[in-house]
């Protein structure tokens, strides 16, 4: 059978348009061989595009199929379509994010995994997730409130600084600044000063130096020799003796023995007074009359008495 030539052309026009609604397809995302399933859902404004995705977990699984106005709800109904191979709770959420940075919104299936399957043609509860740039707007008054505050507190802080380095009082920053300058510059002409006087000195400051480490040297051999002379034995000996003594002189405090009863007993002292002064007189009676005491083995006795005050002195 032999076709003719506007069957044909036909033929190749129908091909061609078949291809380009494909490739048209392919490039949007879409499969034209592949069924899907259509739910509904509404928001209070629209922010999606019919080339919108519909996510779930972050994966492209479906489009958005119709976006119009419900003038009964006051409401923008939105009809989308997903693969029929996704399975979700009709008690799950269409959530409304942004997709991209600069304000492309997407809608995404949060599912409630309560086993209660969807079907299609059912409505979906939907929420909106706010993006980067809604809050940014939504802050923007109390950020730039701040930010003009933080301004304000900036030109104040300047201000002060350059009313503090013109100042020219004694008390300015200039005048603090130059005298601290001839602070550094003495502390500079010391440290020469004293640089040159160590230079000059080199040699009497070594021999110091040596001086000391003999007689650290030394120090520390004398106390080797007291250690090994057992000066800790002679301490805790001079430690007994006075531990002695000590109970030497509270055993006399106390009147015991005879240095004890001679400090502390009256009458023993008032017997060596009484004694000492009968003694003092004996012998100013030897002084006075030493004829008597010569014929002491005679019979004659020559009387006894007592000397005169005149005699006494």
């Amino acid at each position: 059978m032999k076709i003719s030539r506007e069957v044909k052309t036909a033929i190749l026009v129908l091909s061609g348009i078949a291809l380009f609604i494909y490739l048209f397809s392919y490039l949007k995302g879409e499969d034209i061989f592949t069924t899907t399933e259509t739910y509904y859902t509404e928001f209070d404004y629209n922010a999606l595009s019919s080339s919108s995705p519909i996510t779930i977990k972050g994966n492209k699984i479906g489009k958005i199929e119709d976006i119009k106005y419900d003038f009964d709800s006051g409401k923008t109904r939105v009809a989308f379509s997903v693969n029929p191979k996704l399975k979700f709770s009709k008690n799950s959420k269409v959530r409304l994010y942004q997709d991209g940075l600069m304000g492309g919104n997407a809608l995404a299936i949060v599912d409630a995994n309560d086993g209660v399957l969807a079907q299609p043609g059912d409505f979906i509860v939907s929420e909106i997730k706010k993006g980067l740039m809604s809050t940014l707007e939504s802050d923007l008054p109390n950020v730039t409130a701040g930010l003009d505050s933080t301004l304000r507190s900036a030109d104040t802080l300047v201000n002060s600084l350059n009313a503090l380095v013109v100042d020219e009082s004694d008390s300015g920053l200039k005048s603090t600044i130059s005298e601290l300058n001839t602070t550094l510059k003495s502390f500079k002409s010391l440290s020469f000063s004293i640089q040159s006087v160590v230079k000059k000195n080199d040699e009497k400051i070594a021999s110091i130096l040596d001086n000391f480490d003999k007689t650290s040297k030394d120090l520390s051999e004398l106390a080797a020799e007291l250690k090994g002379a057992g000066l800790s034995t002679t301490i805790t000996d001079l430690n007994k003796t006075l531990v002695s003594m000590q109970s030497l002189l509270a055993s006399i405090d106390n009147g015991e023995g005879t240095i004890g009863k001679l400090l502390k007993d009256d009458k023993l002292y008032k017997n060596l007074e009484g004694a000492s002064k009968e003694m003092e007189l004996l012998l100013l009676d030897i002084k006075l009359h030493p004829a008597r005491y010569r014929r002491i083995l005679s019979k004659k006795e020559i009387p006894y008495q007592a000397p005169t005050e005149d005699q006494k002195n």
